[in-house]
């Protein structure tokens, strides 16, 4: 029996695949992404490096702090710009908000997709105090725009500092409520563990990244290995787990949400008390004719983009490498053989956001 999941399905989020099943098994599957036609790349050769800021965050609005973090990483390296301490920290505190904000909006869809409505409002609600503190630091809930090249386009607003500790304080008891209630479930860990089994040796061999390659035993985390701003001045760890199936994937975010919050509190200890947020920058700033390639740890794993000049004020080329697709291509590998019940636990495990993987 051939059964078509999406592109209306409410988890699916705009993204099919066709799967054929033996009985309750899983024999054939097909992604069949590119519903949603979004054309960023091609769009960014008609606008200027600055007009570029707000479309590029569409695909991903619930963490566009980073998705355009590592565009602007690449203008700045092509143009020759150094961004100002204090505004490199900002970035970087703006980019763990977004972090946290979109992983509690994947963790409420995973929630959902098992049959736990709890977990769908409890991330959801926390969320909103997130989102609170992203506008007003940023001045809009939702499409931020903040990382520019250059910068960030304005200063933390007064009394910021104490109201982002509070929430971040706040935000860490409820981890452990969610860990009580969700994760240490019983019938959660039946659904997730030993489903989906993803090695080490195949999580590399597809190309997997962010918590799907980590929850493989690979530590991999682009803040550590290619640190950029100044996340070498912070100490973290990079969270990682060996089981390699579905519950590790869903654990693993959970681990990076706590250590986000503890670079949330170096970031605000260590922040200059004064001085410039951004390169003051013509409209129409050029760069030399060149190409360059930067990434981010984004909330689905490397997000990078390839970035080409000509010498004008408008990009020649660009090309976004997003996580969401890279991780695409475990979907297949692992829904094969599978039974039909264990679609969900494993789709959803692969922190994957069909929007982004649209571009």
């Amino acid at each position: 029996m051939t059964l078509s999941v999406g592109p209306q399905h409410p988890g699916s989020g705009h993204f099919r695949f066709v799967i054929k099943v033996d009985g309750d098994y899983i024999v054939y599957v097909d992604p069949d992404p590119g519903y949603v036609h979004r054309g960023h790349e091609k769009m960014c050769e008609y606008r200027n490096h600055f007009q570029n800021i707000p479309h590029l965050e569409r695909p991903v609005i619930h963490d566009s702090c980073n998705i355009t973090y590592s565009y602007s990483l690449a203008v700045e390296d092509l143009v020759g710009i150094t961004v100002p301490r204090r505004g490199q920290f900002i970035r970087a505190l703006a980019s763990e908000l977004s972090r946290l904000s979109y992983t509690l909006y994947w963790l409420a869809i995973y929630g959902i997709f098992l049959g736990h409505s709890t977990m769908f409002m409890w991330p959801a609600g926390d969320r909103e105090l997130l989102i609170d503190l992203l506008e007003r630091l940023t001045g809009a809930r939702i499409t931020n725009a903040f990382s520019i090249p250059g910068g960030v386009r304005c200063d933390i607003p007064n009394n910021f500092k104490e109201k982002c500790l509070a929430q971040v304080n706040y935000f860490e008891k409820r981890l452990k409520e969610y860990e009580d209630i969700f994760f240490n479930n019983p019938l959660l860990r039946q659904r997730t563990e030993g489903v989906g089994i993803l090695t080490k040796e195949d999580a590399i061999k597809l190309g997997v990244t962010g918590s799907v390659l980590r929850a493989s035993g690979v530590p991999f985390d682009v803040r550590k290995v290619e640190p950029y701003d100044v996340y070498n001045e912070i100490d973290f760890q990079v969270q990682y787990m060996k089981t390699c199936d579905s519950f590790a994937r869903a654990y693993v975010p959970l681990l990076d949400m706590r250590e986000s919050c503890h670079i949330i509190r170096q970031l605000i200890d260590k922040m200059p008390e004064s001085g410039d947020v951004r390169e003051k920058l013509q409209f129409n700033i050029k760069s030399s004719p060149g190409e360059t390639y930067k990434r981010v740890e984004s909330g689905r794993g490397a997000l990078g983009y390839h970035v080409v000049s000509d010498g004008s004020p408008k990009p020649y080329r660009v090309k976004a490498s997003v996580g969401s697709f890279r991780n695409l291509l475990a979907l297949p590998f692992l829904l094969t053989g599978s039974k039909l019940g264990d679609m969900p636990a494993i789709y959803w495990s692969l922190n994957y956001w069909p929007v982004e993987a649209d571009r």
